[in-house]
Formats: structure tokens, C-alpha cells, sequence
């Protein structure tokens, strides 16, 4: 029996630890407690198989584990999205942002719904913190979206689908941690997400625009009462036009040397600015150029993308790190709190406290994450997750369906975090091995982690939404009616489209892999004659280079017109020739007679 375990030890520990998971005990206790028990129980068992390599002072090595998790800088990103996120929150930008768009697109069908998308993205690109956005815009959208007659399970889904935007779109705490477990950059992870995100964004809109063609009445335009604003009129048009010419203008002709990334963020950044600047003058000099609808967009839309760009784009650009983004980023949040009157300290601290205890919780788990590897590792269970993993049919693309599958499983009963510190330092080396790119695995794993936010009956996005959902019929004072209540059923039927959708875009990574590894840049490749050229333009500071106004006596020529009036005859003044015939650098004797370097004696 004990022969059975002995060599069994890996599966037996992974199983156990994952059903005492499933059963619901505390994440970080459970991976620790787990780890210490089978470290004990496998020293004890490590005369027996040759599989089992612990022994009592490699349990010292849990210490030196703790330290690097707090010496890691690239976590401390995570407390800087999630304050900044927060804050944004408490600030009621989200009740801004829903309002606004969602009187811009109010003439239309699904006009509700369009706007739950677009500022669900844009709260995904701000925030990063699911619970947020799916929280946030269930209180205000919802039950406007029910007073004027939308289909319980579209509103639903349309809001809980889009609050999960924020595990795919930079700056996504899911990102963050996958790029830290695959020990790859988050700059290169936020660039391989980016148009994967972009493209379930067009995919959710789709989905709208055909339940309007459908299905018109499950989703009605909002009265003319509804949108005091009014229509944007021609004003609108013609600055959001001026925005897209000054956008084509910079990229192809202003920044047109520059990375195709970098030109993006440049040039987003001078047409949202010059607009906004326009806008803000109009409103307090009452010029009457632009109409309200469209002074209210300009200036409601352009600070959360300038926080937008001043994150993202620092990153893309190179210039910050992501810890370093993110402290820009949480900086900027204060100031557009301080900035709308609505930052005090009750706000404040608030947030801090949130923060603080999102970061903890992150921490412990990967405390105990670490504890759980150690003892993983020296009873040989990567080699028993490698063999598993290889042996699967179908190779590269067997490999990818089954780890979705598995991913797509456990993220329905755990959190991301836990999936990514658990299950990704397993997963990892057989992907290599395979040849599969890792940034390309991290951005697929968070995809299916946003699917299963999503499924029911354990999808945390759809607890999230059922928290703030009316369960009993209320009282419209705005339509003197009485509004039905949303059932868990209409959340979870609400969602099953989306679901599908989301399996379509993981089809879509694994079919065409190009969508995330383009953050690849290709090598600079300069044939003989560019060299040649960046030598003879050198100027300045030269020892001998040609065009440097400098030349020291005896040193080589490097490319430059022969010096004129030089003997060929070999030096005579004490340097020693060099090979081929030239003397020394500097003309100068060599210490020892030998090396051929100046003697500073």
C-alpha cells in the first residue's frame, strides 16, 4: 500500500488539494496546508521512490519563496489598477459614462444596450475589477433599461457580458498575474490582447444590432422625455469628424516613423485632447458652436480616455513600466475625482481600504501557491503533469482544446487568481515544450476565464449582477407604472448568447494565432552598406573616426578618405605595428613591448 502512494504522489496530492478547494475551504490555507502535509508525508516516503525528492532542510526554502514574492515588482500593478479602478467607481464616472452614451444612442434600437457595451469597455480599460463594472452598471442601466420595455434576459446578459470585459481588456488584473506565472512582459501580454478585445466588442455589438432586426421589441428606443439632451445635431458630426481627421492625420502623416502602437496612442492622444480643449471653451464662454448633446460627449468621454492613454499608452510606448502605468494611472483618478468635486476623505478611504484587501488576498494565495510548488515539484509532479499533458492526442491543438475545457471548468468554482497560480506554473512548460507561444497561452487562458465568468449556475459575474437586480416588482415614478422583477433564470438564459460568442473567439485564437502574436517585432535587419554609411556620419569625439575632427597620430583608417601626405613606410617613432601592417592605436609604445596599448607612464 504505501509502495501505491509512494509513486502515486503527485495525482493523490493534486486531486486532494483540488477537491478540498471545490468543497470551498479558504484558497491560500488550503494550498499551504496541503503543501506542508504531503512535504511531510512524502520525506517520509522518499526512501521508498526515487520520484519523491524532499528532505527536511528543503523545507528552509519556503522562506526565501515568501521574500521573492515581496520583492516582485510587477505584482505591485495590482494594487495601483484596483485602487485607481475604485476610485473611478466612487466617483460615479460609471453613472456618467452610461448616461451620456446612453442618450447618444437613444434614438436608435438597443440604443441602451450599445451603450452597456461601449462603456462596459470603457470601464474594462479604466478599471480592470469585473465586480465593478458588472456592479455598477447594474445599478444604473438596469433599471432604466426595464422602465422603457427591454427583454429581461438581453438586458441582463448585455450587462453581465459586458462588466467581464474587464478580465480581457488591458489593464486586466487577469493579464497581470499571467504574465507574472508565465514569467513573460505585461507590456507584450497588453499588446496581444488588445485587438482579440476589440473584436468581442464588435461581437457583442453584432449580437444587438441582429436581436433589433430580429426581435425589435426586445429592444426599444428610448421617448424623446428620456433624452433631455436632445439630438447631437450636426455639431456633433462634424467635431467627432475633425477628431478622426486629426487621428488619420498624425498617423500616416506626423507620426508616421514611428511603431504602429506608438502611432495609435500619439495619435488618439492629439485628437482627443484638441476637442476637449474645445469643448470646455465653449461651455464657459457660452460660444454656442456645439449643441449640448455634443459638449456633454466630449466632455464626459475624453478624461476616461486620457486616463486611458496615459496608462496604456505609456506602457505601449515604452516609456513606464506596468507598475509604473499604474501609478500614473491611479494619480490621474484622483485628480479627475478632484477635478468633479468628488473626492473626500470617507471616499478615500474607502478605496485604500478595498485596495488593501484585494492585494492581501492576492498575496496569501500566492504565498500559499508557493508553499503547494515546492512540495509539487519534489515529488515530481511537473513530470507527472508533463507526461499527462503530452500524452493527450491531437498534439498542439489536443493540448490547447483540453486545457480550455479544464480552465473553463474550474474557473465556474474558483477565482482567476487561484486558476492562475495553481494551475498556469503547470500548464507552462508543456506549452513551451510544444512549441506554443506564451503570450498567445496567457491571452487564450483569459478568454476562457471570461467565459466561464459567465456560465451558470457558478459564474461570479452572474452573483455579481444577481446582487443588485431587483428581485420583486417596484414602483416607475418616470412611467407611473410598476416595473416586474429580474429572475435568476432571465440572468442565466440572458447570458447563454454571449457564452457562444465567447467560444467562437476562443476558436478564432487557436485557429489564427497571428491576432495575438503580432507583438512580436521583427528583427532590424541593416545590410553592409547602411553600416558603412552610420559610420562615415558619426561626427564628434573621434580617435580616429572619420568625420570626427579628431584623429590621434598613427590611428587606423575606418572607412574614411585616406589621409593625405602619410608615408606608407612602417613607423618609426616606437610603436609597435599592428597586424596588417597598421601601427598601434595612438602611435604609441606599448607597455612590455607586447600588447600594443598606450603607455600612460
Amino acid at each position: 500500500m504505501l509502495d501505491l502512494i509512494a509513486h502515486n504522489l503527485a495525482p493523490i496530492m493534486f486531486i486532494t488539494v483540488m477537491a478540498m478547494l471545490l468543497l470551498g475551504y479558504p484558497v491560500a490555507f488550503t494550498l499551504a496546508a496541503g503543501g506542508m502535509y504531503f512535504f511531510v508525508v512524502g520525506v517520509e516516503l522518499s526512501h521508498i521512490s526515487p520520484e519523491i525528492r524532499l528532505f527536511w532542510p528543503l523545507a528552509q526554502a519556503n522562506m526565501n519563496r515568501v521574500f521573492d514574492i515581496m520583492r516582485n515588482d510587477t505584482l505591485l500593478a495590482i494594487p495601483f489598477f484596483t485602487f485607481m479602478g475604485l476610485l473611478l467607481e466612487r466617483s460615479r464616472m460609471a453613472e456618467d459614462l452610461l448616461d451620456t452614451v446612453g442618450q447618444l444612442f437613444g434614438t436608435m434600437r438597443g440604443g441602451l444596450a450599445f451603450a452597456v457595451v461601449v462603456v462596459g469597455a470603457l470601464l474594462a480599460a479604466t478599471t480592470g475589477v469585473v465586480a465593478a463594472s458588472v456592479i455598477a452598471m447594474g445599478l444604473i442601466s438596469l433599471p432604466i433599461m426595464m422602465r422603457y420595455n427591454y427583454h429581461p434576459g438581453l438586458a441582463a446578459g448585455t450587462i453581465a457580458a459586458s462588466g467581464t470585459l474587464a478580465q480581457i481588456i488591458p489593464p486586466s488584473l487577469v493579464l497581470i498575474v499571467m504574465a507574472d506565472q508565465l514569467g513573460r512582459s505585461v507590456g507584450d501580454m497588453y499588446v496581444g490582447a488588445f485587438f482579440p478585445a476589440l473584436i468581442v466588442v464588435g461581437m457583442y455589438c453584432a449580437y444587438i444590432l441582429a436581436i433589433t432586426i430580429l426581435k425589435p421589441e426586445w429592444a426599444p428606443a428610448l421617448p424623446p422625455e428620456a433624452r433631455p439632451l436632445g439630438d447631437g445635431g450636426a455639431s456633433l458630426y462634424i467635431i467627432l469628424g475633425i477628431a478622426a481627421l486629426l487621428f488619420v492625420g498624425c498617423y500616416y502623416l506626423v507620426f508616421d516613423h514611428l511603431r504602429y502602437e506608438t502611432r495609435v496612442v500619439w495619435s488618439a492622444l492629439v485628437a482627443t485632447i484638441l476637442p476637449y480643449a474645445f469643448a470646455l471653451l465653449n461651455r464657459s464662454m457660452n460660444l454656442g458652436y456645439l449643441s449640448k448633446m455634443a459638449e456633454q460627449v466630449v466632455i464626459v468621454l475624453i478624461p476616461p480616455l486620457a486616463l486611458i492613454f496615459l496608462v496604456l499608452g505609456t506602457i505601449f510606448l515604452g516609456i513606464a513600466t506596468p507598475t509604473e502605468g499604474g501609478a500614473m494611472g491611479a494619480t490621474g483618478a484622483l485628480a479627475m475625482a478632484l477635478m468633479k468635486r468628488r473626492l473626500d476623505l470617507k471616499t478615500l478611504l474607502q478605496a485604500l481600504d478595498s485596495t488593501a484587501k484585494l492585494a492581501t488576498f492576492v498575496m496569501f494565495i500566492l504565498i500559499g501557491a508557493r508553499v503547494f510548488a515546492l512540495t509539487f515539484y519534489g515529488i515530481s509532479g511537473d513530470i507527472w503533469v508533463e507526461e499527462l499533458m503530452l500524452a493527450l492526442p491531437g498534439g498542439e491543438n489536443g493540448f490547447l482544446i483540453t486545457v480550455s475545457i479544464i480552465v473553463f471548468i474550474l474557473g465556474c468554482f474558483l477565482d482567476f487568481c487561484e486558476i492562475a497560480f495553481i494551475m498556469v506554473p503547470l500548464l507552462a512548460p508543456v506549452a513551451e515544450k510544444l512549441g506554443i507561444d506564451l503570450i498567445w497561452f496567457g491571452v487564450l487562458l483569459g478568454f476562457n476565464l471570461q467565459a466561464s465568468f459567465l456560465t451558470p449556475p457558478f459564474g461570479f459575474a452572474l452573483f455579481y449582477l444577481r446582487s443588485v437586480a431587483p428581485i420583486k416588482a417596484w414602483y416607475d415614478k418616470t412611467t407611473d407604472r410598476m416595473v416586474e422583477p429580474i429572475s435568476t433564470k432571465a440572468i442565466y438564459t440572458g447570458t447563454l448568447p454571449f457564452i457562444v460568442i465567447q467560444v467562437i473567439m476562443l476558436g478564432l485564437l487557436i485557429a489564427f494565432p497571428g491576432l495575438v502574436t503580432h507583438y512580436k517585432t521583427p528583427p532590424v535587419i541593416m545590410d553592409q552598406s547602411d553600416i558603412d554609411q552610420e559610420i562615415n556620419n558619426i561626427g564628434g569625439g573621434g580617435f580616429g573616426l572619420p568625420g570626427s575632427g579628431l584623429s590621434l597620430p598613427g590611428a587606423p583608417n575606418l572607412g574614411g578618405p585616406p589621409d593625405l601626405g602619410t608615408s606608407e613606410e612602417p613607423a618609426t617613432d616606437g610603436a609597435i605595428p599592428a597586424p596588417g601592417g597598421l601601427p598601434a592605436p595612438g602611435g604609441l609604445p606599448a607597455p612590455g613591448g607586447a600588447t600594443g596599448l598606450p603607455n600612460f607612464d
